[in-house]
């Protein structure tokens, strides 16, 4: 089957969207079929793929390309990457991994357009949450995550007790889980945890800890990656999602999971997929449900070994091989 990705972020960009795209192209190319990846994304770098990677084409590119294909992907709705169609019909098949609306939940007219399109395409959506938005049937296939990458390593003796992993902003709300942490302390608890990651609130999130009087508890230890970020993973017992919004997926969960965390998470969109049987979820924005999820689990950590028995057949359906797999039999339902 010859597929042309159109995906206007790609590597040397880094993102969720961006890596899904990667590890859909590597796969597609692993299990025998013809891929071309069309970009907005120019090269910084000398980064070779098993792939053909076509930068910044003109539009005449764009349409030899689209002639090529037997089927025509797509990474969420791109409206600027939907005008070869018109010209040289080919099936058209997206992978919806955002909602399409505002930050705030309204909708423009560019969002209006984008659910317009699904109804002429193929759809998969990487939870439930996200197919319910879909205004046609969409195919549920979760995110995949790098299984080559994280793993559990049994010699790191697993003596830490919480760890957050993403970036400092708002949405991700850490600030909640710092409330969550005061409160386990007045509650007799004074669990450690791990910050992992940057961003803008960073300082408002120290200053928070302090006027908490946790500032001895809470370790912001900045951005780690692929081998030191493993490592730090596999040393803790809980990794905790405490979003105020709803997130489309959570490959987050799927991370720490494999570093043999169990994750607690907000349970809106679709991170309640990514966690599955392996953690407990508590609704969004609930500091108190958050609290007593932990001291739950603080406190009885038999619970722990149940949840982590529940890993292995929950990331089988989400590596690499198996996700790409999934694509590809709606892929060639498509062509047949």
């Amino acid at each position: 089957m010859k597929i042309l990705i159109y995906s206007p972020s790609f590597h040397p960009k880094i993102g969720g969207l961006e890596t899904i795209i990667s590890i859909l192209a590597y796969e597609f190319t692993y299990q025998g079929h013809e891929v071309k990846v069309v970009s907005q994304t120019p090269a910084t770098d000398f980064k070779q793929f098993p792939f053909e990677v076509i930068r910044q084409p003109t539009r005449q590119n764009v349409l030899q390309l689209t002639h090529w294909c037997e089927v025509y992907f797509q990474g969420c709705v791109s409206l600027r990457g939907i005008w070869p169609l018109l010209f040289i019909p080919r099936p058209l098949a997206i992978t919806h991994q955002t909602w399409y609306c505002r930050a705030d939940g309204s909708q423009h007219w560019q969002d209006y357009l984008k659910k317009m399109v699904t109804r002429f395409a193929t759809n998969i959506s990487i939870s439930h949450d996200i197919a319910k938005t879909i205004p046609t049937t969409s195919t549920v296939i979760p995110n995949s995550y790098r299984e080559d990458i994280f793993y559990e390593m049994t010699d790191i003796p697993r003596n830490q007790e919480l760890v957050f992993l993403g970036r400092l902003v708002s949405d991700k709300g850490v600030n909640l889980l710092l409330d969550a942490l005061s409160e386990l302390k007045f509650m007799g608890l004074t669990p450690q945890l791990t910050i992992i990651g940057n961003g803008l609130e960073e300082p408002k999130l120290r200053q928070q800890a302090k006027d908490l009087e946790i500032c001895e508890q809470v370790n912001f230890v900045g951005v780690k990656v692929e081998h030191e970020l493993v490592k730090l993973l596999n040393a803790h017992q809980i990794m905790v999602v405490p979003s105020l919004w709803n997130e489309p997926f959570g490959i987050v969960a799927l991370e720490g999971i494999a570093c043999g965390c169990v994750v607690v998470g907000s349970e809106g969109g679709g991170l309640k997929d990514a966690i599955g049987s392996c953690g407990v979820t508590f609704p969004n924005g609930d500091v108190e449900k958050l609290t007593k999820t932990l001291f739950n689990l603080l406190t009885h950590p038999e619970q722990l070994t149940t949840y982590r028995e529940n890993a292995k057949l929950h990331l089988a359906l989400h590596t690499s091989k198996a996700v790409a797999k999934a694509y590809l039999e709606v892929l060639e339902a498509v062509v047949k």
